[in-house]
Order: C-alpha cells, then sequence, then structure tokens
C-alpha cells in the first residue's frame, strides 16, 4: 500500500491519548495510531451507510403490519 505522508494539527490531549497508545505499545508510531483511527472511522461509516441502503429498501407499512401481528400474539397469556 503506498502511503503518504501529511501533517495534521489535533487538539493536545488528544495528542497525549495517542502517545500514551505508543507508549503503551498498542501502535509502533503516531504514524499508525493515526491511520488505524481513520481505517476504524472508515469502516463505520462503509456500515452505517450499508445499513441506511437496507433500511430504505424496508416498506413501513408491512413493517407496522409485522410488527402488530408479533404484539398481538404476545398479547394472549395462557390461563394458569
Amino acid at each position: 500500500m503506498a502511503v503518504a505522508k501529511v501533517a495534521v494539527t489535533i487538539d493536545e490531549a488528544l495528542l497525549r491519548d495517542v502517545d500514551r497508545l505508543v507508549e503503551a505499545g498498542e501502535f509502533p508510531n503516531r504514524s499508525r495510531a493515526v491511520s488505524a483511527a481513520l481505517l476504524c472511522m472508515q469502516e463505520q461509516r462503509r456500515r452505517r451507510h450499508r445499513l441506511l441502503a437496507e433500511l430504505a429498501k424496508l416498506d413501513p407499512a408491512e413493517e407496522r403490519n409485522l410488527a402488530g401481528e408479533s404484539l398481538a400474539a404476545e398479547l394472549e397469556w395462557p390461563e394458569y
């Protein structure tokens, strides 16, 4: 994978957190920590967009009907 060197400006407290992760051995250096965070964010966005796409396929009326059927079945209590 090709890499590019960039300069970023981040909050000092956040940088301290990154440095703690590096010192703890979670990452070999700051660059890897930042890259991992960006990859994680990218994956979360991809999953969220996939979920939204799947939700858009649902028919709200059909879902309400299915929920109503389920609730009706749950309301019938057995005799004791």
